[in-house]
């Protein structure tokens, strides 16, 4: 089975130019079949408030109302996703810039209210479209996907790029040998939030139990680790979270069965 890279990439990194081409020099490095999820909440942020839009946000995640879709649909579908596709075409990368519902490659239900909370026009997804990502990336093509879905009722969702990593990841395991790898502005999961160089190297399921009844792995970190696992258990080889500078397979915290 031909081996495949899915990278996700945080809005961070996306946002300031010279790590974002950095990070696309590395990708380019990156040897057989590659797709990139990307980010850019903070872009969105920028440009709603330059608009007169403000950001609603309830536990670090954007409440999205019809103006901020016609935001985050304008930011992610367009210029951050445009500007990257751009950028590896110049690096000799035959790059696709893909929204969820282009090509119908991923279908979303929208977020019900939940706790009193209303998110809005967000999407949780209901399938990844493994198949058609699969001919395009056999054929040479290398996708590059923003963080939207769709509903197919004619309706845009924003969706986490976490998420939409993971879901595509395991949709294309039954192609390829496929390795999903997280990259932030941090060596992988850490001890020690102040210690840089205390990562670890590798997590299994047990001590990841063990290390959020320790408070080691704690907040947002949480969730990032039940994706991996469940992606493992979904078919995918081999998840990394790591550097964004460092993003071969081999370095940060690699998680396995």
């Amino acid at each position: 089975m031909e081996k495949l890279t899915v990278v996700k990439v945080g809005g961070k990194i996306v946002e300031d130019e010279c790590s974002l081409q950095q990070l696309l020099q590395n990708f380019t490095a990156i040897k057989g079949k590659k797709v990139l999820i990307h980010g850019g909440g903070r872009s969105a942020t920028k440009i709603a408030a330059q608009l007169g839009i403000e950001s609603k946000m309830v536990n670090g995640r954007r409440i999205t109302d019809a103006e901020m879709l016609r935001v985050v649909t304008m930011v992610y579908g367009g210029l951050v996703n445009k500007n990257i596709v751009a950028s590896l075409q110049a690096k000799g990368i035959n790059a696709l810039g893909l929204t969820g519902a282009d090509l119908n490659v991923l279908l979303s239900d929208k977020r019900p209210v939940k706790d009193g909370v209303d998110y809005g026009f967000v999407g949780d997804v209901k399938k990844a479209n493994g198949e058609i990502l699969a001919k395009l990336i056999s054929d040479g093509v290398v996708p590059v996907m923003a963080p939207l879905t769709h509903d197919g009722q004619g309706h845009m969702l924003n969706t986490n790029a976490d998420t939409i990593a993971q879901e595509t990841a395991v949709a294309l395991s039954p192609f390829f040998e496929t390795t999903l790898i997280y990259s932030f502005e941090k060596k992988g999961v850490l001890r020690d939030a102040e210690d840089e160089e205390s990562y670890i190297p590798h997590i299994n399921r047990q001590e990841f139990r063990q290390f959020v009844e320790d408070g080691v792995v704690q907040g947002g970190m949480i969730p990032k680790l039940e994706n991996a696992f469940s992606a493992l258990d979904a078919g995918v080889s081999k998840v990394v979270i790591t550097l964004a500078t460092a993003i071969d397979g081999n370095s940060g915290t690699i998680i396995e069965k």
